[in-house]
């Protein structure tokens, strides 16, 4: 396996707090693919991974769900005989899918997944999984080719002729239009607009975000800004770990962790597209552009404050609804779904945003909680938008779940 896929390895296996004591197919490939793909499809968003690993989760499923059929397929499901691998299947089917990146990490999957394979008796069971999920993820791959996912970045900055606009172009503004894989359409889930700038409750967030997320503020705790730091690295990396603990803590068998953390992963990309269609929906302001401007938002009650800075980097795209609240809400409406409460076994995670740092949660509201107000500590979002965002998440988790990989007994197409 090549250097630089080991180092991912390794740095990515150090996002998660606690080693885990039982594993699966399910969450080894998980992990594998989170190291790969943010390193490599990144770039200027942190989005692209995201699509990347719910491809990933949707083969691992089916090529799963075709042995062990207690559920409806996601996309296809293929005959297989009842005692072909599992384990070969699922590995298969993930490095087929992440192979298809670039020539160099197709190498790398290569001798990733022969190391994986190697640990299986050789036979039948064993040739039959490994083409069973290369197969799924041919599938896979064919139906999500033409999703929109690289259409031509066409954003046209508001302006007037001649005035100067900052240059940098804001992430994925393509995404509002593309496919989503389980929602029927990008603005399912979209919400009414932010409130009003005439109103008490603008001037009352405005303020709440200007006093606690600023970088000189006098308010906030050392904590808050902890906790704000901590909540600073994209999606794939900040929720994959998290879901792959809930699977070691419940022991969960390879079939129901292979459609738990695809409903996690499909949920996430879900959130993701329908977040920023209502982001470039509505266009509205940042933090650092409303404060510097409380001048003239025509509401007595907000002061402008010409030197604010906020305590994180401004992510590239515009503000209303948050979009990790609506991220983490999705992971929490896939838990409140499929094992019926918030109450979860307590989860402990380490960031790559600060390392050194563990947080712990054992109930997912305050999970959901606690990144919404990170959000805030970190000058990023308002708090109606935080609202909102996380709202908008525990619906698609919560459509995604009745939706999509339905138990076979109770499920309607």
């Amino acid at each position: 396996m090549h250097s630089n896929l080991c180092k991912a390895l390794v740095a990515v296996a150090m996002v998660g707090a606690v080693s885990p004591a039982f594993a699966n197919v399910i969450t080894d490939w998980d992990e594998k693919a989170v190291a790969v793909v943010v390193p490599s499809l990144s770039g200027t968003s942190p989005y692209p991974p995201q699509r990347m690993i719910g491809m990933v989760h949707a083969a691992m499923f089916d090529a799963v769900n075709s042995i062990e059929r207690r559920y409806r397929p996601y996309l296809a499901q293929l005959p297989a005989d009842p005692a072909t691998s599992k384990e070969a299947a699922a590995a298969a089917a993930a490095a087929a899918v992440m192979a298809t990146i670039d020539a160099k990490t197709a190498g790398e999957m290569k001798a990733a997944l022969a190391a994986y394979l190697s640990a299986i008796p050789d036979g039948a069971a064993k040739s039959d999984g490994v083409k069973l999920g290369e197969a799924i993820a041919a599938k896979v791959l064919e139906a999500r080719a033409n999703d929109g996912s690289d259409a031509p970045d066409a954003y046209r900055p508001r302006t007037t002729a001649g005035a100067y606009v900052p240059t940098a172009i804001p992430w994925s503004s393509t995404w509002p239009n593309m496919k989503p894989f389980a929602m029927a359409n990008p603005s399912q889930f979209r919400p009414g607009p932010p409130v009003a700038l005439e109103s008490k409750e603008w001037a009352t967030d405005y303020n709440e975000l200007k006093d606690y997320g600023g970088q000189n503020s006098t308010k906030r705790s050392a904590q808050q800004t902890e906790i704000a730091r901590f909540w600073a690295f994209g999606p794939t990396a900040a929720y994959h770990p998290f879901a792959r603990q809930l699977v070691t803590a419940k022991q969960m068998g390879v079939l129901d962790s292979a459609r738990f953390m695809a409903l996690v992963a499909l949920s996430i990309d879900d959130a993701i597209i329908a977040v920023l269609d209502a982001k470039y929906h509505y266009g509205f302001w940042r933090p650092i552009t409303a404060i510097r401007n409380g001048d003239i938002d025509g509401n007595p009650a907000t002061d402008r404050e010409a030197t604010w800075q906020p305590v994180l980097t401004t992510p590239m795209h515009p503000e209303y609804p948050c979009a990790h609240c609506i991220q983490a809400g999705s992971v929490a409406g896939v838990v409140k779904a499929v094992f019926g409460s918030v109450e979860i076994p307590e989860i402990a995670m380490n960031s790559t945003a600060l390392p050194g740092v563990t947080r712990r949660w054992s109930n997912m509201t305050a999970f959901t909680d606690e990144i919404a107000n990170a959000r805030i500590w970190g000058g990023l979002h308002y708090r109606f938008s935080n609202r909102v965002g996380t709202e908008m998440g525990l619906q698609i988790g919560e459509y995604a779940v009745k939706n999509v990989m339905q138990p076979v007994a109770t499920a309607t197409r």
